[in-house]
């Protein structure tokens, strides 16, 4: 795979080499148990796979090259070039401006701009919309556009199914960039609408049976389908796509679901299903894969807590965390600055969005094991930075670097 240029504070040399070594020993993926760091008064296991993806890595490279190969440019960015706040923070501090935030509100006028200026797309695409509109002030994209290639791969098999006559299920969050924008290319090819999980695809799926009247439809999944949608004529045939960074079984179950909607409304077997449902596979990136499946055989770790690294608004980081509070107290930070002490943390809800101090996190009277993994857009750096800290409250622990001695 290809090596990336990214700037050396994002890189923890440990875990590369834990990374490597993992890789070397294991280079068709097959095992995914955690690595251990037993520091005596406590133990750490690091998820198999966790941290920068490719397009994360490629991302940042092409940003940080394209701020040193232009001075005295101005330069932009869409919105967020990923969602975690350390890296967006130091490309603002290198002069970068956001055009929108991540719920697309301008920020800056595109009027504002001319043919002179740098516009950057972030890893998670942007709409055709947005592409039309740079290129009409005569801004060349192509060459600043970091669009995760797995993103663009959904893109593509969006338009493949398109254009045998299928319509397309978009499986993602709404709001989120990445589905707005694969909406938009879907949008371009076919009949597109966008549905938010397993609750939303069974009233979708009572629409298509009959079960609810066709008249409710558009208020029910009202701003989330094509100008012109009709019920009838456009669930007719359809495949199913996701956001990239959603969970790998939720969009598995609601394909599922869809199909064998498809299957009793019409009368259809395997045989034949293909006449009204898409074979679209899964269209998750291998990332999101390998770090679910990771999580999954991390927890069947023996365990106190887990901890997740990511920033607030990272979808991919937001399900790893899901995965894991179903078996054990789990806490979403964002870096080791959110642990605040032995006894004090703060934590961040991700379906409430709300902050929260959580006292006692750690279990005390025993020798406690904790779960570490991070999201795509994580540097190793700063899960280094957790591990030790939470290392550092324990003065009989064994010496840091004897322990990581064996990694490097």
């Amino acid at each position: 795979m290809k090596q990336f240029t990214i700037p050396t504070g994002y890189r923890s040399h440990l875990i590369s080499s834990i990374k490597k070594k993992r890789r070397e020993a294991d280079k068709l993926k097959k095992d995914f148990i955690p690595t251990s760091l037993d520091f005596s008064s406590l133990e750490i296991f690091l998820a198999r796979h966790f941290g920068f993806c490719y397009g994360v890595e490629n991302a940042i490279e092409i940003a940080f090259q394209t701020i040193e190969e232009n001075p005295g440019k101005r330069i932009f960015l869409l919105s967020e070039m990923i969602h975690n706040p350390f890296v967006n923070d130091d490309l603002v501090a290198k002069g970068v401006q956001f055009l929108m935030d991540t719920k697309g509100h301008q920020l800056i006028p595109f009027e504002s701009l001319n043919s002179d200026d740098i516009v950057m797309i972030p890893a998670f695409g942007t709409t055709v919309e947005i592409e039309k509109k740079l290129r009409t002030t005569g801004i060349q994209i192509e060459k600043y556009n970091t669009t995760c290639p797995f993103v663009e791969k959904v893109w593509n098999r969006a338009e493949q199914i398109a254009e045998k006559g299928y319509s397309v299920i978009v499986h993602g969050k709404p709001s989120h960039e990445e589905t707005r924008a694969t909406f938009s290319h879907s949008n371009e090819h076919t009949p597109t609408l966008v549905i938010n999980d397993m609750k939303e695809a069974i009233v979708l799926g009572e629409y298509i049976s009959g079960d609810r009247a066709s008249e409710d439809f558009a208020k029910t999944f009202e701003g989330r389908y094509s100008d012109g949608f009709e019920l009838t004529r456009d669930l007719s045939r359809f495949g199913v796509v996701n956001q990239t960074t959603m969970l790998a079984t939720d969009t598995q179950a609601i394909a599922d679901y869809l199909k064998e909607v498809m299957i009793k409304t019409h009368h259809l077997d395997e045989t034949n299903i293909a006449e009204r449902f898409a074979d679209t596979r899964d269209t998750l990136c291998y990332a999101t894969n390998d770090n679910q499946s990771a999580v999954r055989a991390m927890l069947e770790q023996e365990a106190d807590l887990a901890i997740v690294i990511g920033g607030r608004k990272s979808s991919n980081s937001s399900h790893l965390v899901e995965l894991c509070e179903h078996l054990l107290p789990t806490y979403f930070i964002q870096s080791e600055q959110d642990i605040i002490s032995s006894t004090e943390l703060k934590g961040f809800n991700w379906i409430t969005h709300e902050e929260y101090i959580k006292m006692d996190y750690m279990p005390t009277g025993k020798k406690p094991k904790i779960l570490i993994t991070s999201g795509a857009s994580c540097p190793d750096a700063i899960v280094e930075a957790v591990m030790a800290k939470l290392v550092s409250f324990y003065p009989d622990a064994l010496d840091w670097d004897e322990v990581c001695s064996k990694w490097l």
